[in-house]
Formats: C-alpha cells, structure tokens, sequence
C-alpha cells in the first residue's frame, strides 16, 4: 500500500478548488488533461491560497485520495499559462513541493 516509486506525476498548475472530491478530480483529468485517471499517475492539485495540496491516485482497484493543510507558510506551485497546464515531475520532486516552503521568517525590530 501507498508503493508509488513506478508511478509518473502530473501536477495540475495554478489553483484548484479543494471542494472537489475523487469525481471532480477524475473529471478534472479525464476532460482538462485528456487523460485517464486511472492511469499509473499521481495527479497533484492546489488551492489558491497554496496551503492546501490534494494528490488522487488509482491504485489497483479504486481511487486513493491524500489530501494535505499546511498549517504555517505555503508551497510556492507554478501557475496556469495558456500553453501550460500541467507539468511532468519525478516522485521525488513532488516530495519537494509537499513541503511548506513559502515560509518568511519574521524580522525583529528592534
């Protein structure tokens, strides 16, 4: 369970509403991508806000879905152009964006 090193990841660029469950997803891939969500893919979407990620996933015989709230900070994510609306990344690069990395530290004035 959860064994995603042979899967290919496609993330989803610019913001997505976090109010959809597997079928929106689905929907989202199969319509907007012109692909198949079940597929060998993990597909990774985001809000506006960037601190919350979904990742939907079929696996064997059903759909996982791993949702994410980043509590401080946010993920930096690319956003949506007219020629770009996905990106191919490696498992380990989405590892990376998992992360709250928009964190600012505060400076103190003295």
């Amino acid at each position: 369970m959860f064994n995603y090193d042979n899967y290919r990841v496609i993330l989803s660029c610019g913001a997505t509403d976090m109010r959809k469950n597997i079928n929106g997803l689905a929907e989202i891939v199969y319509s907007n991508f012109n692909l198949d969500p079940r597929d060998k893919v993990i597909f990774a979407f985001c809000n506006n806000a960037r601190d919350r990620i979904k990742l939907l996933v079929w696996e064997d015989n059903g759909f996982w879905i791993h949702f994410k709230r980043i509590e401080k900070g946010h993920v930096v994510w690319p956003s949506q152009s007219d020629t770009e609306i996905t990106m191919d990344l490696l498992i380990d690069d989405l590892k990376k964006y998992n992360h709250g990395t928009g964190n600012k530290k505060q400076k103190n004035k003295a």
